[in-house]
């Protein structure tokens, strides 16, 4: 019934938004490096004396503003994007312990950049809207005509710049998240669609055609 696939979605949604807190706080303890973002995320911290749950709320809601001449509208998994990770990323790191040993921070990371594979999976497969970054990078692909390859490209690598020259953590967890998300989100997303019409999605796997009669 659509009460219960809309219910999945609602569900599906905010434990992947939390999750891809709890993903980004366990990256930020295993200190080996982040995501480009997150790198931009803990250098703005670092200078202003706010948790790096706060920037990520700030940034996501300048980012937002942004979408004003990209004609880009926000949807309800947009507008909790913007507020939920961050949130749950300061919650995390409040009870997270912080590991000393180089065999446990490489386990931390590696758990970090797959749950935050399963995490994309879930909030993107609910289909409430992108979040704040994620629509920068669409609307801006759109808006000039370039390819979403190349313009996540060129925003990543300006963030990551910036957040490193601010302070902001690059290491090993930086190039493994880079090299990993891309087949991890592309294992874990026709795992969690959820089809919002009769069509099947985009991220959905082809089902096998039955072997014809004899």
């Amino acid at each position: 019934m659509a009460w219960r696939k809309l219910t999945r979605r609602l569900v599906q949604l905010y434990i992947g938004l939390l999750a891809y807190g709890l993903s980004a706080a366990l990256q930020v303890r295993a200190g080996l490096g982040l995501d480009p973002w997150d790198v931009l995320h803990q250098g703005i911290s670092r200078h202003t004396g706010l948790a790096i749950g706060t920037i990520v709320i700030i940034v996501g809601a300048v980012v937002l503003l942004a979408w004003i001449p990209l004609r880009q509208w926000p949807g309800l998994g947009t507008l909790s994007n913007a507020v939920l990770v961050g949130v749950s990323m300061n919650l995390s790191l409040m009870w997270l312990p912080h590991p000393h040993a180089m065999v446990a921070r490489i386990g931390m990371l590696a758990v970090a950049i797959v749950l935050c594979g399963v995490a994309t999976g879930m909030y993107i497969g609910a289909h409430f809207g992108p979040g704040p970054r994620d629509g920068l990078m669409t609307g801006l692909a759109r808006t000039t005509g370039r390819s979403i390859r190349l313009v996540r490209t060129g925003i990543e690598l300006t963030v990551l710049v910036v957040g490193w020259i601010l302070g902001g953590s690059v290491g090993l967890g930086t190039v493994a998240f880079a090299i990993a998300i891309g087949p991890l989100a592309q294992i874990f997303l026709p795992m969690f669609d959820v089809p919002v019409d009769a069509k099947p999605s985009r991220f959905s796997r082809p089902r096998r055609q039955p072997a014809p009669a004899m």
